[in-house]
């Protein structure tokens, strides 16, 4: 299987002079994680992710893509193996890469997320997607509680290149808090700008986490974790055990690596 059986060819994208707070709209209303950024003749430049946006704290901010994007991002083509790709992908721990025309051509034709190849091996329903989550499941857990301030979570998040976490309540997930979370709600870490446009008091991971949680236990399948993620459009699944007590996390990295181990 080639990159191009699965990459999604009408992912948006952003140019690089168009305006920042442009790009956070577009990641936050169609709840985007990564947008490609390119220059004036479509070849690809860098990335733009929910991360590098929330340095943006004004609706009115003259800062440009290019002033806040990734530059040098990794990509594919179209003709290279999908599962090497992939692999690559989860050594990099990157969820999307931006595909290109070829090594030489840097015109932008599409991204590859990990999604895609989960929705592939649904399809042609796979057999380690029976796999029960206890042998996949990641057990060194990064909680929060719903009385922790947004600003020292997503600073916590960010210095353990984390894009959620659960909110627990003894040792119970009562909420799940995101970046895509903390964007929709304005809890940013302003890094190009003045402290204008942040809470005036912290605020707090109650007023803006995801409930009610949405888990598994360690006895479900990657097939269960693989459908509960594409419908509901979320990255990662909370496993809880028989008492309801949070004991694993299973992401999209997580599935797609018992997908091609």
């Amino acid at each position: 299987m080639r990159v191009q059986d699965v990459m999604d060819r009408n992912h948006p994208f952003m140019y690089a002079d168009e305006l920042a707070t442009k790009a956070r709209a577009i990641l936050r209303e169609r709840r985007l994680r990564v947008l490609p950024v390119l220059d004036e003749n479509k070849r690809l430049v860098g990335t733009i992710s929910r991360s590098e946006v929330m340095s943006i704290t004004s609706s009115v901010s003259a800062i440009r893509v290019k002033g806040i994007m990734s530059t040098h991002p990794h990509a594919a083509t179209p003709d290279m193996d999908v599962v090497q790709t992939l692999r690559e992908m989860i050594s990099l721990d990157e969820w999307y890469i931006p595909v290109v025309k070829s090594t030489q051509d840097l015109s932008y034709v599409g991204i590859l997320g990990l999604e895609q190849f989960i929705l592939k091996a649904l399809e042609r329903n796979v057999a380690r997607l029976s796999t029960p989550l206890s042998t996949i499941m990641s057990t060194k857990l990064f909680t929060c509680s719903p009385s922790d301030e947004t600003d020292n979570v997503w600073q916590r998040l960010k210095e353990r290149s984390f894009a959620a976490c659960p909110v627990v309540e003894k040792g119970k997930p009562v909420g799940i808090i995101t970046q895509q979370n903390l964007l929709e709600s304005g809890a940013v870490l302003p890094g190009f700008e003045t402290k204008k446009g942040r809470f005036k008091k912290p605020t707090k991971i109650s007023s803006i986490m995801k409930t009610p949680v949405v888990s598994l236990k360690p006895t479900d399948t990657v097939r269960d974790a693989a459908l509960l993620m594409l419908e509901k459009n979320i990255g990662r699944v909370p496993v809880v055990d028989q008492k309801g007590v949070l004991v694993g996390i299973v992401d999209r990295e997580d599935v797609v690596e018992a997908l091609i181990k």
